[in-house]
């Protein structure tokens, strides 16, 4: 992801207008540039194959498959399809990343959150905060997502675009579009997903005339400063710095208002903290209960009262619904707090309790030092 290709113009800002649907039909053909580049792209990386032997999906009827049918539902061309996915190289250390940790692994919030919250980080987000500060208040106030949950999600995502991936993303969501382990717990519904990425992604590369093989990104496909995936490139990106084009990856900008809007596309609420303090009445808990819808908001601040979860003060004058959220310790007692629908909507970015409290932790923590920063230069 670190190279970027400034993905478009007007063509892909349909973005924010009109997402497209799968079925929808780009109303550009591919362009002879594109068509030039991406041949050029292909001699090259032939002529790396003599030497490590790459397994090209050329060589892959179901792909080939793929190609024709995505072809014919885009109303792209055939050839220029068939030749993408066709040069794309099967990456064998991709479906191994993508398999959950081995059966015993204890997850542990203390050290997960070790990861992403340090000082290199955190400078890297002061930074990020000052050069950007106008962004920051504008996107705020058009979307309503406060500026530290922007700050917390591209700092765990890239450190603020110092690591945006490296993987080519059509070889990467080709291989787990064909390629995917088997071994996997949902391996046929993710790769039903990778394939509707990979779509989306030569769509995207179709309308912007831009060759496949240039984008880098994460070993999942996803791309620039806030890591969005090629349909959330197209629903939820942005043109935030009014250039005519909409570009995550140079643009801090782009990907600022990009990641608000992805937000309040997944129902973030104005104003609404992300969660609340909460302890545990042992004589009447039911933690089994209040741990059975996982992450989704359930349960009114009464009703987990009932159940022996005791909310901070200001969680019980709560109206909305509440999640009770566990993060284990390894070895040690687990942390709880109470989840409300902000909370889940980060985890609409990525799936996991703990990457959302990392990114509201982190985005806190760069907001501490901000402000420590501008107090001493007073």
């Amino acid at each position: 992801m670190k190279k970027t290709a400034p993905w478009t113009t007007a063509a892909i800002f349909l973005i924010a207008a009109c997402a497209l649907p799968a079925s929808a039909k780009p109303e550009n053909q591919p362009k002879p540039a594109a068509q030039k580049a991406h041949a050029k792209a292909g001699q090259a990386h032939q002529g790396r194959a003599s030497a490590k032997a790459p397994v090209l999906y050329a060589s892959r009827p179901e792909a080939m498959d793929f190609a024709d049918d995505l072809a014919t539902r885009r109303d792209l061309d055939r050839e220029w399809v068939r030749q993408a996915i066709g040069q794309a190289h099967f990456l064998p250390q991709v479906p191994r990343l993508m398999l959950p940790p081995a059966k015993g692994t204890a997850k542990n919030w203390r050290v997960y959150r070790s990861r992403f919250i340090d000082p290199i980080r955190i400078r890297a987000g002061v930074r990020f905060w000052q050069e950007n500060q106008a962004t920051l208040e504008r996107a705020e106030r058009e979307f309503g997502v406060p500026a530290e949950i922007i700050v917390g999600i591209i700092g765990v995502e890239t450190i603020y675009g110092q690591q945006m991936g490296t993987f080519r993303v059509m070889d990467a969501l080709a291989t787990l579009a064909f390629d995917f382990p088997s071994a996997h717990p949902r391996a046929k519904e993710r790769t039903e997903f990778f394939r509707r990425e990979l779509e989306q992604f030569l769509s995207l590369t179709n309308r912007s005339n831009t060759d496949p093989f240039e984008p880098r990104g994460s070993y999942a496909g996803a791309m620039g400063l806030g890591q969005f995936m090629p349909s959330s490139w197209v629903r939820y990106a942005v043109d935030f710095d009014s250039d005519g084009r909409v570009d995550l990856f140079k643009s801090p900008a782009d990907a600022i208002g990009s990641v608000a809007n992805y937000f309040r596309g997944h129902g973030w609420t104005p104003g609404m903290p992300t969660h609340f303090g909460v302890q545990f009445d042992n004589a009447r808990l039911q933690l089994d209960d209040l741990l059975a819808p996982d992450i989704l908001p359930t349960f009114s601040a009464a009703s987990m009262l009932a159940k022996g979860a005791v909310l901070d003060a200001q969680g019980v004058q709560h109206t909305g619904p509440l999640a009770l959220v566990e993060l284990q310790n390894g070895n040690d007692a687990p942390s709880y707090v109470a989840g409300t629908e902000n909370f889940y909507a980060i985890t609409r970015y990525n799936w996991s309790s703990y990457y959302a409290m990392a990114v509201i932790e982190l985005g806190r923590e760069v907001a501490a030092a901000r402000n420590a920063t501008l107090a001493s230069s007073r």
